[in-house]
């Protein structure tokens, strides 16, 4: 036997320990396995643990208004922490039980785990405490319980301390008119800790957000003043009841925002052979991030699941499908993520027999959850995309959007994960300046090789550096994420700038202090220049912002006589040096043809001396004051209608405005 195996088997590991006996081996019955690992059942004993207490307790109650059997629940927080949830449903059953005579069915319940009512689905077609651990949990961890129960016309109490029956089951009176299960707990400060505190606005929102699953309770909410603070926004008393149900809540959630198409996509589906029901609400905003808050028999499920990857789904699914019917190739790179991104959502599945992972019931499983919700929403949202085709154009636009900006910062990753750590990697036809500081360094950005020839030779080789444009870069405004990824010379411009672009901007790494558009004084000068400031404001909008993109204002004409030598900026200020200090003169007019005709000693003196020439600082509005917000909104509205994909706004915008043009350079 080799060595390592001899240590398997050695003395030391296979020697008996004769304190080791059968005495040591414990049998926990009843709750005491609860009372002495609470983490297993409710996540811990932290406060959010206890405040799941209250959510088994409520999850019972909305169990029998799903079932249509009760249809009001009142819900009670009070100063010493007690917490009281009554509903009008059925009542739990007061009768002995048959395999644990003599004891009742109450009693089974409250202090036997995996017993109920919900595991054979006769009672409950649909349920949230599947485990049977929920309410004898709550009661084990609880130094005291108070049950009541009105059925059948009487009225049964039963007391409760730490998991253990006080007394026996008694009926205390007659209940003509009052009916279901009444249930009074105090966390246990032994579990808990004595400091551990209910949190009014979290147990509202528990309530708040059943109420909206289920349209057809009515929760009566209240809490004693003393636990609510001076800026607290929960009331003291509400009754929760929305007749909307999810739509209801998504219209509070937006509080007055308009949603993309101005629609909200809102449902119901039954599932074929009675197995259930999906109700969705969802409306798409322009905000960064949304959220998807998703229920399984009203219990929220905050890690999401299998009914969540078929609403995803679906979504997504139903999206591509409708672009390609209307012929946009651009949808078929749309992902969930994309479909869901920026949403505002909510999703409550009703099914038999949920699996879900732990008994804190954090997430749903069970791979048959994704095909039913998937099948049953797609077909409501094709329908919904189908019977509104302008709400779906603007929705698919702007999923398209997140998709190619997805697509964008993927490619920036990329480019950041190839670089090499401690090398600057620089384009190839950047001429840079010699100072290492950003500080009073400029880049000028110039069209063609041959202006960039030029001003190599005019600039100063210690603060301006000179980057080359091949012709009209892309319309970022228009151009999908696939060909902005691809275009090498916005690659080059982002390289050189250094600060990154879109979500990944950082201003820390920008490397020049200015950065000059030096096109030539044409219509053509003027196309670049505009299709640059598009990429800015699209791309690093805070650099523009914060002051750092300029035009360089190149003249148009040069007008000698003699040793006198004038620049004009275009033909107005020409034929007005004509008209003035040249008039009655012969004088030698020159037209520009391009920066790359301009002698590099005529465009440093014009254009790139800092003592002589005529800069144009591009700025946007910013502020948060109403006028602020206001010009943001033009200024955004403005690019899109003349650098959008849609070209009937251009044209609405010219035959708008043709007639302030005097002098049109064709």
């Amino acid at each position: 036997m080799s060595p390592r195996m001899d240590d398997l088997f050695s003395k030391r590991g296979g020697a008996s320990d004769p304190r080791y006996s059968a005495k040591d081996i414990e049998v926990l019955e009843g709750l005491e396995p609860v009372r002495r690992r609470p983490g297993m059942y409710i996540g811990g004993t932290d406060e959010a643990a206890m405040h799941h207490l209250i959510a088994e307790v409520l999850d019972n109650a909305m169990d029998e208004a799903v079932a249509g059997h009760a249809d009001r629940i009142e819900l009670h927080l009070a100063a010493d922490q007690t917490v009281t949830v009554k509903d009008n449903g059925r009542g739990i059953p007061v009768d002995p039980h048959p395999k644990f005579k003599p004891k009742s069915a109450l009693e089974v319940i409250l202090t036997m785990l995996h017993s109920g009512g919900k595991f054979g689905g006769k009672v409950y077609a649909t349920s949230g405490g599947l485990h049977g651990v929920g309410i004898s949990v709550v009661n084990a961890l609880a130094d005291s319980l108070h049950v009541e129960v009105a059925r059948d016309k009487k009225l049964w109490s039963q007391d409760y301390e730490r998991g253990k029956p006080k007394g026996k089951l008694k009926a205390v009176g007659a209940a003509p008119n009052r009916r279901g299960t009444t249930i009074v707990f105090h966390p246990d400060p032994e579990i808990f800790g004595k400091d551990a505190r209910f949190d009014p606005g979290r147990v509202y929102r528990l309530a708040r957000s059943k109420a909206y699953l289920y349209r057809g309770v009515e929760i009566r909410w209240s809490c004693d003043a003393a636990l609510l603070k001076k800026k607290d926004e929960t009331p003291k008393e509400a009754v929760l009841h929305f007749p909307g149900g999810l739509a209801d809540y998504l219209t509070g959630a937006l509080d007055g925002n308009e949603p993309v198409g101005r629609k909200f996509f809102e449902g119901r589906a039954e599932f074929a052979d009675d197995k259930g029901r999906v109700e969705w609400a969802v409306a798409w905003t322009d905000e960064e991030e949304g959220f998807l808050n998703s229920y399984c028999n009203t219990v929220p499920t905050p890690d999401g699941g299998t009914h969540e990857a078929g609403f995803r789904s679906a979504l997504a699914r139903g999206l591509k499908e409708h672009g390609e019917r209307v012929g946009n190739r651009r949808a078929a790179q749309i992902t969930a993520e994309d479909a869901i991104g920026g949403a505002v959502a909510i999703l409550s599945l009703f099914i038999r027999d949920p699996e879900f992972q732990g008994q804190t019931k954090q997430k749903l499983s069970g791979a048959g959850v994704t095909r039913l919700v998937e099948a049953s929403i797609k077909d409501h949202f094709d329908h919904f995309l189908a019977g509104d085709p302008d709400a779906a154009a603007a929705l698919l636009e702007a999923v398209i959007m997140r998709a190619e900006d997805r697509l964008r910062r993927r490619a920036e990753r990329d480019l950041d994960r190839k670089s090499p750590t401690r090398k600057l990697r620089l384009p190839g036809k950047l001429t840079d300046c010699s100072q290492g500081s950003a500080h009073g360094t400029e880049l000028f950005l110039v069209e063609g090789d041959s202006a960039g020839g030029t001003a190599k030779q005019a600039r100063d080789r210690n603060t301006q550096a000179v980057l080359p444009l091949r012709g009209k870069i892309l319309n970022v405004a228009s151009a999908s994420a696939e060909r902005l990824r691809d275009n090498q010379e916005l690659a080059d411009l982002v390289q050189a700038l250094g600060c990154g672009a879109g979500a990944r901007y950082d201003e820390s790494k920008l490397r020049y202090d200015r950065v000059i558009i030096m096109t030539d004084a044409d219509v053509d000068g003027a196309h670049i220049a505009s299709l640059l400031m598009t990429f800015f404001y699209r791309e690093m909008p805070d650099l523009v912002r914060n002051g750092h993109l300029y035009l360089g204002m190149p003249p148009l004409y040069r007008l000698s006589h003699g040793p006198d030598t004038v620049y004009a900026m275009d033909d107005r200020e020409r034929d007005k040096l004509l008209a003035g200090k040249f008039k009655g003169k012969k004088v030698e007019v020159s037209r520009f043809k391009g920066l790359g005709e301009m002698p590099s000693s005529q465009l440093r003196e014009t254009t790139m001396d800092p003592r002589k020439r005529h800069l144009q600082q591009v700025k946007l509005p910013s502020g948060d004051k109403p006028a602020d917000k206001k010009a943001t909104k033009e200024v955004a509205d403005l690019v899109e209608r003349l650098m959008g994909r849609r070209p009937e706004l251009r044209l609405q915008f010219i035959q708008a405005n043709a007639h302030k043009v005097r002098d049109l350079d064709v």
